[in-house]
């Protein structure tokens, strides 16, 4: 990871790094991609599917993924270099520390592809409040949040958070990929363009992907959803819903 050029590494054990990385915040387009381009962020990458998948095909946007499992991320650096792509880099940090590394109104947009649905601390699950109230450091009022995933767990939690916190909701579907609830919009046809190895594997099981797409609104009274949500009850790839979130 160290070789790769598109790799950028400080997690929270390495913060003596952190002075040379935290200099691209707020600069990233004119130190790295060298362009004027709109700012992308997938968060919780793992692999970098949509990350390398969205630069090849968007190449007027500059591509950041985000993730704090450099062996997984690994696999989408080296093939973004092998597919020659100026305009994807990769972060390796804690989420939590994105405000470290751009600045304010810095980003245009984020996705949120598959992540754990973190059913036993609304805290880690990123579409709560407390990482919203992050995300608007960083991301330009007005800009787009992407949301895929499995877990109805996740899908309920986060249309309630919308609900409750007045978000314009741009796209929402429980079904992305039924043709009676296909999205006629600019952000569904988005969410349709790819798909990742394990959403591949969770269509081929009949289940569902659920999609929903929000525009943030910078706020200071947010409110977080106390409401009774049935947990998923599924085993997905390594994730116990029921012992380990």
């Amino acid at each position: 990871m160290e070789t790769f050029p598109n790799v950028f590494q400080c997690t929270a054990g390495q913060m003596e790094l952190e002075g040379s990385v935290a200099a691209m915040a707020g600069h990233w387009r004119e130190t790295y991609f060298h362009n004027s381009n709109p700012i992308v962020l997938e968060l919780g990458c793992g692999r970098g599917e949509y990350t390398v998948g969205l630069a090849a095909r968007c190449p007027e946007k500059n591509f950041i993924g985000v993730d704090i499992k450099g062996a997984r991320m690994w696999a989408g650096a080296k093939e973004a270099i092998a597919q020659g792509l100026p305009n994807v880099a990769f972060l390796r940090t804690n989420i939590e520390m994105l405000t470290r590394f751009f600045a304010p109104d810095e980003v245009d947009e984020i996705w949120i592809t598959f992540c754990d649905p973190q059913m036993k601390k609304a805290t880690k699950r990123l579409t709560s409040t407390y990482f919203m109230q992050r995300y608007q450091e960083v991301l330009r009022e007005g800009g787009l949040i992407h949301l895929k995933t499995d877990s109805p767990f996740l899908y309920t939690y986060t249309r309630e958070m919308l609900r409750l916190n007045a978000y314009p909701v741009a796209a929402d579907t429980d079904d992305l990929y039924n043709t009676a609830a296909a999205l006629p919009t600019k952000e569904g046809e988005e969410a349709r363009m790819l798909q990742t190895h394990y959403e591949k594997q969770w269509l081929d099981r009949g289940m569902t992907i659920k999609y929903l797409a929000w525009n943030l609104q910078h706020k200071t009274d947010f409110q977080e959803p106390e409401i009774e949500i049935e947990k998923d009850t599924y085993r997905s790839y390594g994730r116990n819903y029921n012992s380990n979130c």
